[in-house]
């Protein structure tokens, strides 16, 4: 494969930015090309006239999780899409695929060359669990699953262990109920989207019946939304299996929720208690695969055993919780599911590009106020010195760093949804073109 130089990546900078040397506009560069990314330029280019934005991303197409973690059934999600080819066809706007930052060029280098700096780049990272098995080859993350159903160059050669009768999902958000509801869904429903055609085939020999989507806390404290639950009622070919005994102290507290958690808890209950009539029980009898949700179980050991030299996945021994307000505590007692796949959906996770880069490694987050990056006192990076020559700004014992943003899940954490990200968005450009206006941006070379 073709690798860099240092000469070429410095040859690249000056064509990225050559344009902007003999005019007056604030050149910005976007590192990452999702949602966070996109809407941080299409907020800037609506404010100021004499802004341009370049966006560069390490993937060769751009989108991120609308193209790669958005489910193939779910197309009016990817419709943002749209838009944002729209604004990349600005003439203000160019794109840069196939770039790394951090190997192929630097945080401080890209400060060098434009007026500000956009870190963009989300949460590519997996949250571990850290219980024992967890290496095993049929314990695999959503977002490697997720990735493998949408074409994902890089989990291209995944192979989930399909073979098996029983799949785990652990987490009660979104993602496990999408990665449930591909598991489940009929194939001939799957072949009329864009999902990826080596897994349409693997799914096409799938001999899963039954999904286990398994949480630590109670229905109250679920992270799905109702459009999510309400699809996986009404899949085709599968019924929901709820144990009623999870919701029979639940309908009393219903009417202390808020308006839109309200209608998630009563369907969560009408499905659980109610006889759901005459139609819908022969649909859910006729049936061939099955759901359901476990409430108040942690995972602690991935149980394996050794089958002709190979660990395969035999169950998932989970610990039994309580709740403390909202708070799930152990209770010392144990259970096992057999399944021969686990899928963990228990959230995403930012990482460090760049050693220069600010970074939180406990929140996982840059540090940040209103999208401006900080950075503490007397740190010895070599930011710190390229601080020490521009004008400084202090917020308490942090000293902003001029000229560098953050946007999206890097920013906030991997929290919220696609539209949830545009406000966010919206707060770090206004906080870049407060410091156009006010001059303080400036090109180093």
């Amino acid at each position: 494969m073709f690798q860099r130089s240092r000469v070429c990546n410095r040859l690249l900078l000056k064509l990225w930015s050559c344009r902007f040397i003999h005019c007056d506009s604030s050149h910005v560069c976007i590192i990452g090309s999702g949602p966070a990314g996109f809407y941080t330029a299409q907020h800037l280019l609506k404010m100021a006239k004499n802004v341009s934005v370049d966006i560069i991303e390490k993937l060769p197409v751009p989108f991120g999780l609308v193209r790669y973690g958005v489910a193939p059934d779910h197309p009016e999600v990817k419709n943002v899409i749209n838009s944002f080819t729209a604004m990349a066809n600005d003439e203000r706007c160019r794109y840069f695929g196939n770039v790394n930052v951090g190997s192929d060029v630097t945080i401080s280098e890209l400060l060098q060359h434009y007026h500000a700096v956009v870190l963009a780049y989300g949460a590519e990272g997996n949250r571990q669990l850290n219980v024992p098995g967890e290496v095993s080859s049929e314990v695999i993350s959503a977002s490697d699953f997720v990735g493998w159903y949408n074409g994902l160059p890089k989990n291209a050669d995944l192979q989930p262990n399909l073979s098996c009768e029983t799949a785990i999902v652990l987490g009660h958000g979104n993602v496990a109920l999408d990665v449930a509801r591909m598991l489940l869904t009929p194939i001939q429903f799957l072949e009329k989207t864009d999902i990826a055609t080596h897994a349409l085939d693997t799914l096409r020999q799938s001999k899963i019946k039954r999904v286990v989507v398994a949480g630590r806390r109670g229905p109250l404290q679920v992270a799905f939304t109702i459009k999510e639950l309400r699809e996986m009622i009404r899949l085709p070919g599968s019924r929901p299996l709820l144990k009623s005994s999870d919701f029979t102290m639940i309908p009393e507290m219903i009417g202390q929720l808020p308006r839109q958690r309200k209608r998630l808890i009563e369907l969560l209950c009408r499905t659980a208690l109610e006889d759901p009539g005459e139609k819908e029980t022969a649909r859910r009898q006729a049936a061939q695969r099955e759901w359901t949700l476990k409430f108040l179980h942690s995972p602690v050991e991935f149980q394996t055993r050794t089958v002709d030299g190979v660990e395969c996945l035999q169950a998932v021994r989970f610990q039994l919780n309580s709740l403390d307000g909202d708070r799930a505590v152990g209770t010392g007692h144990t259970v096992s599911i057999p399944c021969g796949l686990a899928i963990k959906s228990v959230g995403y996770q930012s990482i460090c590009v760049d050693p220069d880069i600010p970074f939180d490694s406990n929140r996982g987050i840059i540090p940040n106020v209103c999208g401006r990056v900080v950075i503490p006192l007397n740190s010895d990076t070599t930011l710190a010195s390229f601080i020490l020559k521009c004008p400084q700004t202090f917020h308490g014992s942090q000293t902003i760093i001029p000229g560098l943003y953050c946007s999206g899940w890097i920013k906030t954490g991997p929290v919220g949804v696609i539209a949830s990200t545009l406000n966010d968005a919206l707060e770090t450009a206004k906080s870049i073109s407060e410091d156009i206006d006010k001059g303080v941006l400036q090109r180093r070379l």
